[in-house]
């Protein structure tokens, strides 16, 4: 027998799901699957498994959740197993799972627990071998993370103060009696806004955490409290959306989504009625680019920044750096929700320019330009801490994520230049604002660039 343990990272979105088996048995559970289900798949013929069990540690609102893709991808002979706790309501066809509940994988079996606080019918699941009491590991979800643990706001203030008295109580009553050898497996890893400044190692231990996270160590819940109240991230725009997404179940596509192949002429005719996404590089987008286009570059951020700012309910039309890139730039997509796509650009913005279609030109200015120009308005579209921990003198901070709401408090008559850290966020804020008339230039390398030229940084 060999325990199959493997731990699944989709980048951008910073989440992890899990397979767990044994390969004696020859079956297999997956844990808060993503929906692009294949690798999965893939994992269990490597290993030569039967995926039985598709379990979810609770109702995600950061990503879209891939358990109905992947049962109906096994042809419906998985179980879709759910929490049966806090109330949580579900609309496709489930089992439920109970506390103690135990589910045997041949040597191996997991142990449902429940761990509410980040939502209320939130459960993890303790690793241990059959015949053992002590468990070697926890899938924790969303409960508990690396130097973090999971926000208990983001179902609305009026269950705020609830689900933190809950988490409280996961920490003490779950988590804290673990022995201090037990692997933690979370659902997510640096990256991720479903807890505060969560740590860059994918896993770790309760004897570590017992040390260095400062959640964890809290004894009172006042303190506790308000920790977590001043540390929470702002709340992504799509993750109230795709917690509804999950509770209704996703649609069942059984591949990715559909994506045309346009020329020239019928992607300017049709992207008229939808949102026109260019996923190139910035310097690529600033040399020249279609009137409109929002920028965010086909890296795994894209995701992220995706969510954030794209309508669901808008058919995206792409621009691509390479027409090979597409199932990589839907799949980022998908992750996060999106379906409805209205097309592709099919030959790039080579096949536009040979079309004679019209071309725009957003500026791209070194930090050393925007240094020596003190007519332009450095606008920096970081993070709150990323600002309170240095900025361009005379900047104005305004966070990416809020922009397309805030863009009423610029002034249309001033010239400005977006930055970052470096880029990358700075480019798609420019394409935002060139898309609504701004005056507006981007500056690439951003902060870092900044910083290694020597200038002059300003605190608040």
């Amino acid at each position: 027998m060999t325990l199959r343990f493997e731990q699944i990272l989709a980048e951008g979105i910073a989440q992890t799901s899990y397979l767990v088996g044994d390969d004696a048995e020859g079956t297999a559970a997956v844990v808060d699957p993503r929906p692009d289900a294949e690798i999965y798949l893939d994992l269990a013929r490597h290993f030569g498994l039967t995926i039985t069990h598709v379990l979810e540690t609770h109702i995600h609102a950061d990503f879209m959740s891939g358990a109905r893709e992947l049962v109906d991808r096994l042809g419906g002979s998985a179980e879709l197993c759910v929490s049966e706790e806090g109330g949580a309501e579900y609309d496709f066809p489930h089992r439920r799972l109970r506390p103690g509940e135990r589910l045997p994988f041949g040597a191996v079996e997991l142990e449902v627990v429940a761990t509410p606080g980040h939502t209320p019918e939130h459960v993890s699941f303790l690793l241990r071998e059959r015949g053992r009491e002590q468990p070697w590991g926890i899938l924790s979800g969303d409960s508990f993370f690396v130097d973090s643990v999971g926000r208990p706001d983001l179902l609305g203030d009026e269950q705020t103060e609830e689900l933190t008295r809950a988490l409280f109580r996961t920490l003490h009553e779950v988590y804290r009696p673990l022995p201090d050898g037990t692997i933690v497996y979370p659902c997510h890893g640096a990256g991720s806004e479903c807890g505060p400044a969560i740590g860059d190692r994918t896993s770790t231990t309760i004897g570590f955490e017992r040390q260095h996270n400062t959640y964890f160590a809290i004894d009172d819940y006042e303190e506790f409290r308000q920790a977590m109240q001043a540390d929470a991230p702002p709340v992504p725009t799509h993750y109230p959306r795709l917690k509804k997404v999950n509770a209704a179940g996703p649609a069942v596509l059984g591949n990715l989504p559909r994506v045309p192949a346009l020329g020239p002429g019928a992607f300017a005719a049709a992207a008229r009625g939808g949102r026109l996404v260019d996923t190139r590089d910035m310097l690529a987008f600033g040399g020249g680019h279609i009137a409109g286009a929002i920028n965010i570059g086909g890296r795994p951020d894209l995701s992220v920044w995706a969510g954030w700012l794209l309508d669901p309910d808008q058919p995206l039309f792409i621009v691509l750096d390479d027409d090979t890139s597409l199932a990589r730039i839907v799949t980022l997509l998908w992750r996060v929700g999106f379906t409805r796509f209205g097309g592709y650009l099919a030959g790039g913005m080579a096949a536009w320019q040979e079309a004679g279609q019209p071309l725009r030109h957003l500026p791209q200015l070194t930090v050393h330009e925007l240094c020596e120009n003190p007519d332009l308005l450095p606008l920096d579209v970081r993070k709150e801490d990323e600002w309170e921990g240095g900025h361009v003198p005379g900047a104005r901070h305004l966070f990416l994520g809020e922009l397309p709401d805030r863009m009423q408090e610029l002034d249309r008559d001033q010239p400005i230049a977006t930055y970052c850290a470096s880029g990358f966020r700075a480019s798609i804020a420019a394409s935002l604002l060139a898309a609504s008339g701004f005056d507006v230039r981007n500056v690439p390398g951003s902060w870092k660039a900044w910083r290694a030229a020597g200038f002059d940084v300003a605190k608040e």
